[in-house]
């Protein structure tokens, strides 16, 4: 008897593992439902993107002869959730197993495992071989580890895939070039203006959707210029690769006003749809540097995010759930202040970086880490509310990658499980890398004060909280004998200023 295949809306992939044995009389199952649309108040442009991508592999799996049944998010016999679709479908005809590509998200897998009791037949959960690293491969080398260094992880996979590689050894003669990309933005440097992908039809059917059926939702819709095919995603990639790559590794942690892509790939949200296949994707990267066309620290920090950060984030996610999102290490619990949704605050950084979110559903790793996710570290704000944030209003997130990268990263909620310490930082660390200070509010050069930029006594303040926590951390030591030489004067500032502005924003406890 044939087999109903369900297909998720981030399992965009011709090479999935549930279609790999797909024989003639077997059913495609996709579906729109607003239980996936709705959990978290998804950006709008992520909800078009992911719809809009949806539909053109449907019609790309029915183009090559494939039976699918697609459900829309507006058909009035849709039930609103995936379980519900399946049973439907299911009652169409006889089918002998449901099969499935593993999910993305704990909560859907567990929900998974229980449907073969469910629906009276065999439910089989594939593996998800999209990945250059298999799960299994990640616990073998966790296993034997105390400390889970992504560094170390990396240059494992690079030994197995042979990726910059010269025999056994590093190309270059180093594994890492980060010191070589922290570089500050030149005020003269010229941005390469975007290839963006004029949406067709199908795409522009999907926003009229999306802005009737989510009139409210967080984000603009318009521009939409981002590609909905595997086809159109490699071209993407293609200008980066021509365009960002060369000056991507020397820029990738600086940040401008009222730039979100500067040299940036943007290509995360196609890897993570499965438009693009990581392994590929560093190869032409490699490619680029073989043929003198990008120099060794640009491909090697773009690979470093893709094969090394990408395939250790997921390993660390698949390892440590359900458990994980429940430490709150810092004991963290104020609320996300209105502005991460509204921009409206006088703090030049976190206003541009919210606007950019707002209007792209998407922020370079920088703006995301070390100024919404800085801010959220610094001002103790709840782990869960952050980590909804950022699943909600980023078009490549899902949560086995955001997860860590919010509540390890930024957020330290996991007690130093990725980080060796907590990604705190002052003012002087955004003056440094953007020109978001010449123009705020606040001045980056006063330490307290109703002008002082709140960074910098919320960094102090910061330490002071969590003292009992951190300073066992020998990362930490130096600093706390730095706040250790403070008067009592100035500490005592530093809690008024934190706390007076902690009431201004509405977060006080």
């Amino acid at each position: 008897m044939p087999a109903l295949r369900l297909v998720l809306g981030d399992q965009l992939s011709a090479s999935l593992s549930s279609l790999a044995d797909y024989e003639d009389g077997d059913l495609i199952l996709m579906a729109e439902v607003a239980e996936e649309a709705s959990y978290v108040p998804h950006h709008a442009k992520k909800i078009a993107f992911i719809f809009s991508a949806m539909r053109h592999f449907a019609s790309s799996l029915e183009g090559s002869g494939k039976a699918v049944r697609y459900v829309r998010l507006d058909d009035p016999d849709n039930t609103g959730a995936l379980k519900s679709e399946v049973k439907r479908a299911l009652e169409t005809q006889a089918f002998d197993k449901v099969v499935i590509t593993s999910p993305g998200e704990h909560r859907l897998k567990t929900d998974m495992e229980r449907w073969s009791d469910a629906f009276g037949l065999p439910v089989q959960i594939r593996r998800d071989d999209r990945f250059i690293c298999s799960l299994d491969r990640f616990d073998a080398w966790a296993d034997e580890r105390k400390r889970l260094t992504m560094e170390y992880f990396y240059r494992e996979i690079r030994r197995e895939t042979g990726i910059l590689m010269e025999g056994d050894k590093p190309t270059g003669g180093q594994w890492n070039f980060d010191q070589d990309n922290r570089k500050s933005l030149p005020a003269d440097l010229t941005l390469p203006d975007r290839a963006w992908i004029e949406p067709d039809a199908m795409t522009r059917q999907v926003i009229d959707l999306v802005e009737e059926q989510f009139p409210d939702q967080f984000g603009d819709l318009d521009p939409f210029g981002y590609a909905v095919t595997t086809e159109d995603a490699n071209a993407q990639l293609d200008w980066f690769l021509h365009n960002g790559l060369p000056n991507f590794g020397d820029y990738q942690d600086a940040m401008k006003l009222g730039e979100a892509f500067l040299f940036h790939s943007v290509i995360a949200l196609y890897l993570n749809i499965g438009l693009l296949d990581p392994l590929k994707v560093c190869r032409k990267a490699e490619a680029a540097y073989e043929k003198g066309d990008a120099p060794l620290n640009a491909v090697e920090g773009f690979i470093r995010q893709i094969l090394g950060w990408r395939e250790y984030v997921r390993g660390i996610y698949w390892r440590f759930m359900p458990d994980y999102l429940e430490r709150n290490a810092l004991e963290a619990k104020r609320p996300l202040p209105d502005f991460y949704w509204t921009a409206d605050t006088d703090m030049a950084c976190v206003r541009d970086v919210v606007t950019t979110t707002r209007k792209h559903a998407y922020a370079h790793h920088i703006q995301r880490l070390m100024v919404t996710g800085n801010f959220a570290l610094l001002a103790g704000i709840d782990p869960k509310a952050v980590n909804d944030w950022y699943l909600a209003v980023y078009a490549d997130a899902y949560e086995w990658v955001e997860a860590p990268n919010t509540h390890g990263m930024a957020l330290y909620a996991d007690g130093g499980l990725m980080a060796t310490k907590p990604y705190a930082a002052s003012g002087s660390y955004i003056n440094k890398m953007s020109d978001s200070c010449k123009s705020c509010s606040y001045a980056v050069t006063q330490k307290n004060g109703p002008k002082a930029c709140p960074f910098n006594y919320l960094y102090w303040n910061f330490l002071i909280e969590n003292r009992e926590r951190l300073k066992g951390n020998h990362r930490l030591s130096m600093i706390y004998k730095t706040l250790d030489r403070m008067t009592d004067e100035k500490t005592d500032a530093i809690a008024a200023d934190s706390q007076r502005f902690f009431k201004r924003i509405g977060i006080a406890e």
